[in-house]
């Protein structure tokens, strides 16, 4: 799969549909379900404060589905007429509710293969002594696989966050 470089996300990269499954973005106040559907496998575009005219021009440029909690976003014509793919998501779920509810909306598995939480990027595994002097030194001594983020450059281990993101979205129903 290509990245393009993205000049309406500053500094960043955004998948083009195909291959990878669905995209989504997801409206202000669903920040933390974009994380967890990047724990998830799936590629989910979050930005803090957007507002409604912006977000849908993000799900249009970006060919990805809509995910809001705002009914009167859903009143909006691009919506209404189906231009814009989107899916209400209720509000008084809780995160993992709200991606269980997503996953089973859009009929999706929880992938083996984890996205960075933090911006959506995949995930590549690195040779352990590339990365000697970048991981913390009981982190380099404890593990023996890293992976790094192709957008944010982030480095990543199993660690016992790892663990706990991998334990609960094994609580998921019907996770594929």
């Amino acid at each position: 799969m290509g990245w393009r470089q993205d000049a309406a996300r500053p500094g960043g990269y955004h998948a083009g549909m195909g291959e990878a499954g669905p995209e989504f973005v997801c409206d202000a106040m669903l920040g933390g379900l974009a994380r967890w559907l990047r724990a998830a496998g799936y590629d989910a575009e979050f930005t803090y404060g957007i507002d409604d005219q912006r977000l849908i021009r993000r799900a249009v440029q970006t060919a990805a589905t809509l995910l809001s909690s705002d009914g009167k976003l859903f009143e909006r014509n691009l919506i209404r007429d189906k231009t814009v793919k989107a899916l209400f998501v209720p509000r008084e779920l809780n995160k993992l509710q709200q991606l269980s509810f997503v996953l089973r909306e859009f009929k999706l598995p929880v992938r083996p293969e984890p996205r960075c939480m933090a911006c959506g990027g995949e995930l590549a595994e690195v040779q352990k002594q590339s990365i000697q002097g970048d991981a913390p030194p009981k982190a380099y001594a404890a593990y023996e696989q890293f992976w790094r983020c192709s957008r944010c450059g982030k480095l990543l281990w199993r660690g016992t966050h790892w663990n706990r993101i991998t334990a609960r979205l094994k609580e998921i129903p019907g996770r594929g």
